[in-house]
């Protein structure tokens, strides 16, 4: 085994050890849920990216991300002409500045949102909701509520999907609540898979299957991560829920389409504002770092700082020394803004600052939601939907962050066993 394996191996035992620490109860660590739970990501890495046919069918979700890309360039340049990819009015003499991010790329959310809102009402996502939860729930023995949840917030978001669930939260333990958390946190929505995938494929090949696998890795993480640090009593059976039919309904395809694209409009302006006032905090930041001195050579700025703090993470999921700095940036930038913008650097980064391989970790690692933003839209959305339920749920917040954050370090870990 090539010694970044091993190094990947040692950092998803050392994960599971930090995971274990930080323990509500230390002593209702069960060997079996863990060695499951990593059993379970090791296999699904495995198939999905070793087997041949799986590959093949990952990459060749590349046409998808091109042709809802260009489905969305038809709508941006009909309603925002040139700056929305549309042809412009004069002759263009710096093409590489032409992108405009608002105007061209975010709107994918709202094509997005739409689309799996009809797919919704038309009965397919659904399907597939309750297949995988009913793998959860055999593979994992979670309960059928918490199954739902967590298996629903691959396609619907972290906030949307206990909303299929909304009536058994009053009665979910706290272990269960906290698993529904980590898992939305250690993953992301449908909505944005597609956005992430076109700033990421001029980097990674086959970016749309990369996130897609990351997500699915993340499930199986984000449950052994919170049953390690909330555990369950031994006994429990779980929360059943009483019927399997989803509560998310639409009177018809145009009410999904129209509703689905309204859902969209609130996730795009969310994304647009986060963006422009983290960018400004994080410049402002900078500014004031400006009237340091230079420290070893170079200006220090937030960027630095995250990636000392982060780099010794970074390195556990095989992440080479020498390029730890640079992914601990990233990492960093992830956790304390938000994993697009760190998408976003990492394919401005210049060439060479990370080899392929860490590259490939950096992209499994950073796919979540655990920031801290994402924290507080969680922590009120749950609120409103279970308000008796709100000091668990607050409580709970403060360490999904934690949970999350391990959740995804161990998928990277996963994936840097496989390269």
């Amino acid at each position: 085994m090539p010694w970044l394996s091993i190094q990947s191996a040692f950092g998803l035992a050392v994960i599971v050890c930090i995971s274990w620490a930080l323990s509500e109860r230390r002593g209702a660590f069960s060997m079996r849920q863990v060695a499951g739970g990593v059993a379970i990501q090791i296999a699904v890495a495995l198939v999905m990216l070793k087997l041949p046919p799986a590959r093949e069918a990952l990459l060749a979700l590349n046409a998808a991300v091109d042709a809802l890309t260009q489905a969305t360039l038809a709508g941006t340049g009909f309603v925002f002409g040139y700056l929305g990819g549309g042809a412009a009015p004069y002759d263009v003499t710096h093409p590489q500045n032409s992108f405009v991010l608002g105007f061209q790329a975010l709107p994918l959310v709202l094509v997005m949102s739409a689309l799996s809102a009809l797919l919704w009402h038309w009965g397919i996502l659904p399907r597939v909701t309750r297949g995988f939860a009913f793998l959860l729930q055999k593979s994992m023995g979670l309960g059928g509520a918490v199954g739902l949840a967590s298996a629903s917030t691959m396609f619907v978001g972290m906030v949307e999907a206990p909303l299929l669930i909304r009536p058994y939260l009053e009665r979910m333990t706290r272990s269960e609540l906290f698993i529904m958390m980590t898992v939305g946190l250690a993953s992301v929505s449908g909505t944005v898979l597609v956005l992430y995938a076109s700033v990421l494929e001029p980097v990674v090949h086959g970016a749309l299957g990369q996130i897609l696998v990351a997500s699915l890795i993340s499930l199986p993480a984000g449950i052994t991560v919170a049953r390690l640090m909330v555990p369950e009593d031994a006994d429990f059976k779980g929360t059943k829920v009483a019927h399997d039919e989803p509560l998310i309904h639409y009177e018809s395809s145009m009410d999904a389409i129209t509703r689905g694209t309204v859902d969209g409009l609130h996730l795009l302006l969310n994304i647009l504002a986060m963006l422009i006032v983290m960018v400004a905090l994080v410049a402002l930041v900078n500014i004031m770092l400006g009237a340091f001195p230079d420290l070893w050579g170079a200006p220090m700025t937030l960027q630095r700082f995250f990636g000392w703090a982060f780099a010794p993470f970074v390195w556990l999921m095989g992440i080479p020394l020498s390029e730890a700095e640079t992914a601990g940036q990233l990492m960093g930038t992830k956790t304390i803004l938000n994993e697009f913008i760190a998408y976003i650097n990492l394919s401005q980064l210049p060439e060479g600052a990370l080899s392929p391989r860490s590259a490939l970790i950096m992209v499994y690692a950073m796919c979540g939601f655990a920031n801290l933003g994402s924290v507080g839209i969680l922590i009120g959305g749950l609120t409103a939907l279970a308000p008796s339920r709100r000091s668990d749920i607050v409580t709970l917040g403060t360490r999904a962050i934690v949970s999350g954050t391990l959740a995804t370090m161990m998928t990277g870990a996963v994936i840097g066993l496989m390269t």
